[in-house]
């Protein structure tokens, strides 16, 4: 066995910590990248926003006019002695500025808070349960049954179920029972009901019996809603002998109630976005632009940066250059993730103006090597660039990848997009006749036509996509 040394030359790709950066802010959705830009300022002295000083001058101006209110209130407190003969309603009154919304007359209605608040369906139900005048027993069961509520409203266990829960013999199944019904009377109206048939027949009870058609309404819900789910119209004519109109005005009344009571109630907080491109059309022409107010400007505060020659020790000089170097770093992919994403935004407007024209139905097929070719970047560059995050539009605000679908083939040679495929599906079935809903078959064929080759499963899949049922739940009395 022979030992010996050989040397090689050979080429290696590091993926340093200012690349590892730059990749990291490029996926990051608008409202990471805030927080990540936030922290970094706070972590670091030799970072600052380039607007800083407009803030601070913004917020003098308010402590000035918070002062000045302030003065003005202590000018208007209430004086230590009153008169004998002043009443609560002179000190209210003198107390309240004139101007403020506050002077209302008995029959004035007074002003509503409209700012947005959440609460799951449990904490409004049991709002409601601690207004009720139940007994102590009463109330245990209330709440073992709003417990047992899902999200849509409907009891997710037995009676039999929530009277063992409450471990206590003396309890019966008809207290449970009785104390279900009030709770179904809350509001939203249905909630705690076992079935769909229990729901819908609970709202019919609340609407007077003179309501027309509410009897059969009741007749139809209680003992025939399988063929009015299957949209068998023929059939629930026949068992229920009512004629044609009487059977499309009760119909209008079943309609009319909520198959799912518990999603009235908002039970998650709202989920804001905020655009990173602006496209607007400017003299026949589209333009795209950063949305500037999105981020943070950042810059290199210099008086920290000058005290790195200055330093009294060698520590603070490391601290002050290694977080000049950090600073910079990440002022300069802050930089590179912005000019990515205004380059793919512009290249994606460029393809697919016929979307910002006419619509969906104008979409071109695209995929992410089409813009990756364009511009000159790898596809997984791409992919992560318009990956949450947001373009805002005359149209509306889209995700960056929504304008990207696949090629399907034209009878003509060419190609058209899946997603202007979906709207062409989307404007046939609105137009269709809902006495006789368009089929899928009938769809495949209607596309053929116009010279889109699409098989029939493709059109079923394009239309699910849509939430859209298939024609014999889409069928209608006419």
């Amino acid at each position: 066995m022979k030992q010996g040394l050989q040397l090689r030359l050979s080429q290696q790709l590091a993926m340093t910590p200012q690349l590892q950066q730059a990749i990291r802010l490029l996926q990051l959705s608008t409202l990471e990248l805030q927080q990540e830009l936030q922290q970094a300022l706070e972590s670091n002295p030799l970072l600052e926003q380039t607007d800083l000083h407009e803030e601070i001058e913004t917020q003098e101006v308010r402590e000035n006019e918070a002062l000045d209110t302030r003065e003005a209130l202590e000018q208007k407190e209430m004086p230590d002695e009153l008169p004998l003969d002043t009443s609560w309603d002179e000190i209210y009154t003198a107390g309240t500025p004139s101007g403020t919304g506050s002077d209302y007359s008995s029959d004035d209605e007074l002003p509503v808070y409209q700012g947005e608040t959440t609460q799951s369906l449990q904490d409004y139900l049991m709002w409601q349960v601690d207004l009720t005048p139940f007994s102590d027993t009463d109330t245990a069961i209330a709440t073992s049954i709003v417990d047992a509520v899902d999200e849509m409203g409907y009891l997710t266990v037995s009676l039999e179920e929530i009277l063992e829960s409450m471990g206590d013999e003396e309890i019966t199944i008809d207290e449970v029972e009785a104390v279900l019904k009030r709770v179904q009377r809350f509001d939203p109206v249905g909630v705690a009901a076992r079935d769909l048939r229990d729901c819908l027949l609970i709202q019919l009870s609340q609407y007077a019996r003179e309501t027309p058609w509410l009897a059969e309404a009741r007749l139809i819900v209680s003992d025939h809603l399988d063929l009015l789910a299957n949209h068998d119209f023929r059939s629930l004519m026949r068992v229920t002998r009512l004629k044609e109109e009487v059977l499309k005005e009760a119909m209008c009344l079943i309609q009319s109630l909520d198959p799912r009571p518990g999603q009235s109630i908002q039970t998650s907080e709202p989920e804001y976005v905020i655009p990173d491109i602006l496209v607007k059309k400017i003299q026949g022409r589209w333009t795209v632009e950063l949305n500037a107010d999105s981020i943070p400007r950042l810059k290199i505060n210099q008086q920290y940066a000058a005290m790195g020659t200055n330093a009294r020790n060698d520590s603070d000089s490391q601290f002050i250059r290694s977080n000049l170097q950090e600073a910079k770093w990440l002022i300069k992919s802050l930089e590179s993730r912005n000019d990515t994403l205004l380059r793919v935004s512009r290249c994606i407007v460029e393809q697919q103006q016929g979307f910002f024209e006419h619509g969906e139905e104008h979409m071109k097929p695209m995929v992410l090597a089409d813009i990756a070719q364009v511009v000159e970047m790898h596809e997984s560059t791409i992919s992560r660039v318009t990956t949450q995050k947001y373009l805002h539009s005359p149209r509306g605000i889209f995700e960056l990848k929504y304008f990207f679908s696949s090629h399907v083939n034209t009878e003509g040679g060419g190609e058209a997009s899946s997603t202007a495929i979906r709207a062409l599906v989307k404007k046939l079935i609105a137009a269709e006749n809902p006495a006789k809903p368009l089929s899928d078959s009938k769809l495949t064929t209607m596309l053929s036509d116009q010279g889109i080759m699409v098989a029939r499963r493709t059109v079923a899949k394009y239309r699910e996509s849509l939430s859209i049922p298939p024609s014999n739940q889409r069928k209608q009395l006419v």
